[in-house]
C-alpha cells in the first residue's frame, strides 16, 4: 500500500466519480483496498476532537453543531467527497423550511420547530424531518439504476423506469408514519448525559417524526420478479449511496431487515412522497420505506439489494442503534448487550404549550401533540394530566387525528387546571395493544440515548384568570400597559395598598403569637 503521502497526491484518483449522473457517491463496500487507502489518509492526519454537547449547555445555535470534523474528512479524501458538505447544504437550504432547526450541519440532521410538527396529519416534504450520517449524493434519474443480488434466483439491475412499469410491478400508496429512535433524546441529555457522537447521538427533541405518503412498489414483489429468495436466505441488506465515516473508516449506509417483515407487503421501493418525486434530501431517486421500524432501516439514495442469510454485519446494524440495559455504559459495554432497535414503542410528546412557558387560562389550558406506537399498532387512548400524573383525563375522541396501522395521530384538548403557580403537564398514550409508556425518563435511560418512550411532560406557570383576585391583577397589568411577562422580573407597581394591609391586620392576629 502506498504512503499517506503519496495516497494525498492520488486521492482525486482514488476517490473520483464511480458512475455517470452520481455526483458524491464513492463505492465502498466492493473495494476494501480503497476503505484502506481513505483509513490511512485519514490516520495520518489530525483533526478536531467529537464535541462535548452533553455535560455543557446545548449550543443556542442554528445550526446547533456543525459537524466540522465530517466536513475535514471529506475534504481530506478529496475527489468526489470533496464537494459533498457545500452540495449538501445547499440542498437543504434549497429543500428545507426556513425555520427548521439544524441540529447538525454535516452530516445534516434537522427537526421542525415544535408549532410546525405537527400542524397537519400530514407532514409537508419541507417540514419532515431529516436523518442523514453521510453527505447528500447528487444522482440523475436517467442514470440511475440499482443492484438485486446475494441469495436470489435471478440476480439483476433495475431502472427506475422498470420499477414503474405496472405491468411488471402493481403500484402501492401507504402513508407512514416514520420515527427516528433519538426522537425526544433531548430529555434523557438533560437527565444523565450518555454516549456522545455527534451522528448517532444527535439532540434531538420532540419533532424527530413525520407521516408522509410513500408511492411506489411492493419489495415482495421485487424479490419475485428476481426469482425468489435460495439457499435459506432470511434477511435483505441495503446499501444507500452516501459516505458514512466512522472510526476513521469509510463506509457506505448499510442496514438490514428480516425476510419476514418483507414478505408480508411491510417494505417498499419508494420514489414519490405526498404526490411528488422524492426530495433529493429523502433519498431521490430511489429510498426504502419500512413500516413500523425506525427510520434507520428506511434507506435512503439505494443502489444495491442483498439476500443474505444472517443480519447485516455493517457497523450501522451491528454496533449502532442498540438498546443497552441501564448498568451498560462505556466502563463495561459490548455491542452484543444492546437490542437491536427495529419497532419503536409507544410514544407522545406534548407541543404546545411549551416548556417553561406562562399560561393565562380561565381553567382550561389548550394542549396538542401526536403519539404514536410502531410495529402497524395504533394510538387507541390519549391521555393527559395536569398535576404531575396523578390524575388522568382522557382526550375526547373527536380531537384525534384518523386512527390508522403505521401512523400517528394528532391530538389536541382543553386541560382543566384550577391549580396555579407551577405546574407539571404529562401526556401518555396507550395502543390498540395496551401498551403505555413508562412513567419518566429515568426509567427509559440507555447509553445510547435511544428511545425515549417515557411519558413527556412539560412545566408551564399557570395563570388562572377565572380566579376574581388573579383576574384583578391581570386587569391592573393591561390597564397600566406593561406586560406580565416574564414572571421572574419585580412586580413594576404595588401589590397592596397600605389601606388594604392594615385592613388585614385589623382582623386577623398578628405574625407572631403572644405569649399566655
Amino acid at each position: 500500500m502506498k504512503k499517506p503521502s503519496r495516497l494525498l497526491e492520488n486521492r482525486n484518483e482514488l476517490f473520483k466519480r464511480e458512475r455517470k449522473g452520481w455526483k458524491g457517491y464513492v463505492e465502498w463496500e466492493n473495494y476494501p483496498e480503497k476503505k484502506e487507502a481513505a483509513r490511512k489518509i485519514l490516520t495520518a492526519q489530525t483533526f478536531p476532537p467529537n464535541p462535548e454537547f452533553q455535560m455543557a449547555d446545548i449550543p443556542p445555535t442554528n445550526p446547533v453543531l456543525e459537524g466540522k470534523r465530517f466536513k475535514l474528512w471529506h475534504h481530506a479524501l478529496g475527489g468526489e467527497l470533496d464537494a459533498v458538505p457545500d452540495d449538501s447544504w445547499e440542498t437543504v437550504l434549497k429543500e428545507k423550511h426556513p425555520e427548521m432547526l439544524h441540529l447538525l450541519q454535516f452530516p445534516y440532521n434537522g427537526e421542525p420547530p415544535k408549532r410546525l410538527v405537527a400542524g397537519s396529519e400530514i407532514t409537508p416534504n419541507s417540514l419532515h424531518f431529516v436523518r442523514n450520517h453521510g453527505g447528500i449524493p447528487i444522482i440523475d434519474k436517467e442514470d440511475f439504476s440499482f443492484l438485486i443480488d446475494g441469495l436470489v434466483a435471478n440476480p439483476q439491475s433495475l431502472t427506475l423506469d422498470d420499477l414503474m412499469d405496472e405491468s411488471r410491478f402493481p403500484r402501492m400508496k401507504k402513508t407512514i408514519t416514520m420515527q427516528c429512535s433519538g426522537t425526544r433524546r433531548i430529555e434523557q441529555i438533560l437527565k444523565y448525559p450518555g454516549q456522545g457522537d455527534e451522528v448517532p447521538q444527535a439532540p434531538w427533541a420532540e419533532g424527530a417524526i413525520g407521516t408522509a405518503e410513500y408511492e411506489g412498489v411492493s419489495l415482495k414483489k421485487v424479490i419475485k420478479a428476481c426469482g425468489g429468495l435460495i439457499d435459506d436466505a432470511k434477511h435483505l441488506e441495503f446499501y444507500g449511496a452516501e459516505t458514512y465515516v466512522k472510526d476513521e473508516h469509510c463506509m457506505n449506509y448499510v442496514v438490514s431487515v428480516p425476510w419476514h417483515k418483507v414478505k408480508v407487503n411491510e417494505v417498499m421501493l419508494a420514489w414519490n412522497m405526498n404526490g411528488e418525486p422524492l426530495p433529493r434530501i429523502h433519498g431521490y431517486p430511489l429510498r426504502v420505506v419500512v413500516f413500523g421500524y425506525i427510520g434507520a432501516r428506511s434507506v435512503k439514495w439505494l443502489y444495491r439489494i442483498k439476500a443474505i442469510k444472517e443480519p447485516s454485519r455493517a457497523p450501522v446494524q451491528s454496533q449502532e442503534y442498540l438498546y443497552f440495559p441501564q448498568q451498560v455504559g462505556k466502563h463495561n459495554f459490548k455491542f452484543t448487550d444492546g437490542i437491536q432497535i427495529q419497532e419503536m414503542p409507544v410514544s407522545s410528546a406534548i407541543l404546545y404549550p411549551l416548556h417553561k412557558r406562562v399560561v393565562i387560562h380561565n381553567g382550561k389550558i389548550l394542549c396538542k401533540g401526536w403519539a404514536y406506537s410502531g410495529g402497524g399498532r395504533w394510538p387507541e387512548r390519549v391521555e393527559l394530566s395536569a398535576d404531575g400524573g396523578f390524575n388522568w383525563y382522557t382526550v375526547p375522541l373527536e380531537n384525534l387525528s384518523k386512527k390508522r396501522a403505521w401512523t400517528w395521530r394528532t391530538w389536541q384538548m382543553e386541560l382543566p387546571c384550577d391549580v396555579e403557580g407551577w405546574v407539571e403537564i404529562v401526556v401518555r398514550c396507550w395502543d390498540n395493544a395496551l401498551n403505555t409508556q413508562p412513567p419518566e425518563v429515568r426509567t427509559a435511560w440507555n447509553w445510547g440515548l435511544h428511545v425515549t418512550s417515557s411519558c413527556h411532560r412539560v412545566s408551564i406557570y399557570s395563570v388562572n384568570k377565572s380566579r376574581p383576585r388573579t383576574k384583578a391583577r391581570l386587569d391592573e397589568f393591561e390597564q397600566k400597559g406593561i406586560p406580565f411577562g416574564p414572571i421572574t422580573l419585580p412586580l413594576s407597581f404595588p401589590a397592596q395598598t397600605w389601606e388594604d394591609y392594615d385592613k388585614f391586620w385589623e382582623k386577623h392576629d398578628p405574625r407572631d403569637a403572644e405569649d399566655a
